[in-house]
């Protein structure tokens, strides 16, 4: 087994030591900025704003981030970042060889972090305030806050700026012959938010005899539950792609893809980076925390409770998420993405009702509301014969500023 190294240089010409030691001449003079944020593929993407905002603000700064080197291989494609160091969860930051002028904690509440960061000396500390470091002065944390949004607000605190909408990786360079294919990603860092293997399976089988191409990616500890999914789907093996492509040949995949399905994980932050079409499953964690940007062309499904992210049974909300629902968001995204979902992303609720009297004038049971910003331009056709099955159970929420306006579309049958 390889072992990772503790320093990953990000210079563009890859020249030199990769980075293992301090950097010479000009570079040793740059102050140093550390940034810790010591966690996965989604927590490193829903931090783009803020990296970003952390560069524009000081461009003469050296950003070293402090996060896993397993991800890397993604960092240069959000342009804010020199080098990485190897770090898993709030605790030691290496040493940096060079005294910090400025740490900055976007892990968490804890209070390991801050004292991580404490430990290299820095000038500054931003971070949020906590009890057990009363001099250590910053906002107060505050639960219920997207991702994204909390540490954009925690820079704003110290009177830096940032945009919570730049999300965007900068897009690898790609073949013309390659495919666009669905994307089917079936793991997740827990049970508790992976919906079942049999569901992804007909989802899979049902898009493939539609003509679409399919593959079903994951990590290699996720193979054995991709091969599963396109066993059951009757997929080829060579549709497995799970283990078998690094990060960036994961990005660039997700990228050029058609569509992705997939569950609250790493991907689906991936997939709003690229601003692919996603069909996205939440369960226990709710999508205004977690989810994908309202405006891009994203479908969440999601019955509306909370339970516990972290257990070992698929949540039971999540549960409530039929083959049928994410089968509709599928066919709606592929077949009218390009004209329905220019400006704002539509979140779709399992099981909500409202009564006839409640729907909006003009709209029909079954219709999907069209949402640009925060107007409601009308309805779109769904797709297909009336009364396919495939496209029946679905309660379409769409939000406008505070509101929701719900249509209710036939029961499932």
């Amino acid at each position: 087994m390889s072992t990772a190294p503790a320093c990953v240089s990000l210079r563009e010409t890859g020249a030199g030591d990769g980075g293992r030691s301090a950097p010479a001449g000009p570079e040793a003079d740059r102050p140093v900025m550390v940034v810790l944020r010591g966690l996965g593929l989604g927590d490193l993407l829903t931090a783009v704003p803020a990296l970003r905002a952390l560069r524009r603000s000081h461009p003469g700064h050296r950003i070293v981030l402090a996060a896993p080197s397993a991800l890397a291989p993604l960092v240069p494609l959000i342009g804010a970042v020199d080098e990485v160091r190897d770090v898993s969860g709030p605790g030691h930051v290496p040493p940096l060889g060079r005294r910090v002028d400025i740490a900055v904690n976007l892990h968490g509440a804890g209070p390991r972090g801050i004292a991580a960061l404490h430990r290299t000396g820095p000038a500054r500390l931003l971070t949020h305030s906590h009890p057990a470091f009363p001099g250590a002065r910053g906002p107060v944390w505050r639960d219920g806050v997207h991702e994204v949004r909390r540490w954009c607000d925690l820079l704003a605190w110290y009177g830096i700026t940032a945009d919570p909408a730049d999300l965007g990786l900068r897009r690898l360079a790609s073949r013309e012959e390659e495919s666009r294919p669905v994307v089917i990603h079936p793991g997740a860092g827990y049970p508790a938010r992976r919906w079942p293997p049999e569901r992804f399976a007909l989802v899979a089988a049902d898009l493939r005899r539609n003509g679409h191409e399919v593959v079903v990616t994951g990590s290699a500890g996720e193979r054995d539950l991709a091969e599963r999914v396109a066993m059951l789907a009757g997929l080829p093996p060579s549709c497995v792609l799970a283990g078998r492509t690094g990060l960036r040949e994961l990005a660039a995949l997700v990228a050029r893809a058609r569509l992705v399905v997939c569950g609250d994980t790493g991907v689906t932050h991936l997939a709003a980076a690229f601003a692919t079409p996603s069909v996205a499953l939440f369960g226990p964690v709710a999508p205004a925390v977690w989810g994908p940007p309202e405006t891009g062309p994203h479908v969440v499904l999601w019955a509306g409770g909370h339970g516990d992210p972290y257990a070992y049974r698929p949540d039971p909300g999540l549960l409530e998420i039929g083959v049928r629902d994410v089968l509709g968001a599928a066919a709606r995204l592929l077949e009218a993405a390009p004209r329905a979902w220019h400006g704002s992303g539509l979140t779709v609720g399992v099981g909500v009702g409202v009564g006839p009297d409640q729907a909006q004038e003009g709209l029909e049971p079954g219709d999907d509301l069209v949402v640009v910003g925060e107007t409601v331009h009308g309805v779109l056709e769904t797709p297909g014969e009336p009364g396919d099955p495939a496209l029946q159970g679905l309660v379409a929420v769409a939000q406008v500023g505070a509101e929701r306006l719900d249509v209710v579309p036939e029961p499932l049958g």
